[in-house]
């Protein structure tokens, strides 16, 4: 009998004997073993006793001390490992300025808002329990280069995953702000961010085996900078993918198309903090080293919650290496993978951007941000991968449901989509109506087709590509439809953009 199968039986006959013992039963404990031998011990989530949960398992050397600002470096796992919580977030803050996802939807945010830090690069793991070459969805989180983490209510899998029992979601740490994006003078690598995203994705490819896991069927997807990861991604590592599809959530590459290298937000820091007076970049990099990250992230909250100008901004700049000036340029020369993409927006995508008021955002604003940022660049890189004949598939959420969207004006804002595919809609603010529950159902059904087989799962499902000359938008969630085709119902870029 295999070990998978014996660790099956143990589990049912311990949560048996719970009904029948007067004394308490330890939990099963889900163990697997790693190519490289480690054991790594997770944990059953009693109310979803279908997922084994593989939490805060470390990916990468602790970029700590003199590998702060060091590209991520693969390490090497003990014989065993406790995966039972998460580990740290790395670090971050939130800004004191009111906005919605603080007021409103804090499920957006991690759960402990005070346990972030350096130590942070680590994965968690949601598998059913009878895994076996199930396709595997590695999810990019958003938050602006600033914020994000596995530890999200609204963005934990285990509830999908429970439900379908055929799909594994992976949900890596990565840097952000000044410690992910430095943009500084002494530092070789600027984009540690996207560096650590695929040090994750070549660890879920070495070892998602043994989680019952597919390594020919990984899918990255996220929304927001975590879409912008995604695509950027699929510029930056086109010779050698290891992933068979994209899906870009409200972000691709052309948010941040033309971004140069920003060398003096990190100076500014340093000065801040007295590294300033230094005779090189070398020296600079050296004394911000030996500063606490704590004092570090202050001296970046307190300049952005005190309003000053200039800004500072920490984010992925083109280094001609993983990130890039012209993505135009990229895409005509065929630098790009040649695998099929879902690519999306919400249809309130705007409203988050516009200046935070109760009674709703104003309504020029919201609309200005809604082309600018989501839809023109969703139609522009559209219609490049479908001039290099890659098959992209365009889509619109519409759900406008009470408990993910409680204020009158949110409707399907920035983000509200994913609580709908991590089936967590229902946890906050009320359970969900049978119309939400269906919305909900088809959306992850038909992510995960994609996942299975990027190039032909849709087409089952009906879902016709785009292309110049057939402009198909599946539409999620429209006043009291499920799901529908419409045609030419996102060319407003059209002569906009």
């Amino acid at each position: 009998m295999q070990p998978s199968v014996l660790l099956l039986l143990s589990c049912a006959w311990l949560t048996a004997s719970r009904a029948t013992s007067e004394h308490e039963v330890p939990p099963c404990q889900p163990k697997v073993t790693l190519p490289g031998g480690s054991v790594v011990s997770g944990i059953i989530d009693g109310n979803y006793s279908s997922v084994r949960q593989f939490l805060g398992v470390p990916y990468a050397q602790p970029p700590l001390g003199e590998l702060r600002w060091e590209a991520p470096r693969a390490n090497r796992l003990p014989r065993t490992v406790n995966a039972t919580e998460y580990g740290l977030a790395c670090t971050q803050f939130l800004p004191s300025a009111p906005n919605a996802y603080q007021e409103v939807q804090p499920q957006f945010n991690n759960r402990d808002l005070n346990s972030s830090g350096e130590d942070c690069l680590t994965l968690s793991v949601w598998t059913p329990e009878r895994a076996r070459k199930l396709p595997v969805m590695v999810y990019l989180y958003g938050g602006g280069w600033y914020t994000g983490g596995q530890d999200t209510p609204y963005l934990i899998p285990t509830q999908w995953v429970q439900r379908t029992k055929d799909l594994i979601v992976v949900t890596p740490n990565y840097r952000g702000n000044i410690f992910g994006f430095p943009n500084a003078r002494g530092v070789k690598d600027q984009n540690l961010g996207l560096l650590d995203q695929r040090l994750a994705i070549e660890w879920v490819r070495d070892n998602i085996k043994a989680f019952g896991g597919d390594p020919r069927k990984i899918t990255i997807w996220g929304p927001s900078s975590g879409g912008i990861s995604v695509d950027m991604y699929n510029y930056a590592w086109y010779k050698d993918p290891i992933v068979k599809g994209l899906i870009m959530h409200s972000g691709t590459s052309f948010i941040e198309d033309g971004i140069s290298t920003r060398y003096s937000n990190f100076s500014y820091v340093a000065g801040q903090v007295g590294c300033g007076d230094t005779s090189s970049a070398e020296e600079e990099l050296a004394c911000m080293k030996t500063i606490d990250a704590v004092t570090l992230e202050t001296v970046i909250a307190d300049h952005l919650n005190a309003g000053a100008t200039p800004g500072l901004a920490f984010g992925p700049s083109a280094d001609e290496k993983v990130v890039f000036f012209n993505y135009t340029e990229r895409a005509l020369q065929g630098k790009l993978m040649k695998v099929p993409a879902i690519i999306g927006l919400t249809k309130e995508d705007g409203a988050a951007f516009a200046p935070y008021n109760a009674s709703g955002p104003d309504p020029t604003i919201a609309e200005y941000w809604f082309l600018t940022l989501f839809l023109c660049t969703s139609y522009k890189t559209s219609k490049l991968r479908s001039n290099a004949a890659i098959p992209t598939y365009r889509y619109l959420y519409s759900g406008n449901f009470s408990n993910i969207s409680p204020e009158p004006w949110m409707g399907a804002y920035h983000g509200a989509e994913m609580p709908m595919l991590f089936g967590t809609h229902g946890n906050f603010r009320g359970p969900s109506t049978q119309y939400e529950i269906a919305v909900s159902e088809e959306m992850q059904d038909t992510w995960r087709a994609f996942a299975e087989d990027p190039w032909r799962g849709l087409g089952k499902r009906g879902w016709m590509s785009y292309t110049d000359n057939r402009d198909v938008v599946r539409v999620f969630g429209e006043e009291g439809g499920v799901v529908r085709d419409g045609v030419g119902e996102l060319n407003r870029s059209e002569g906009m953009c």
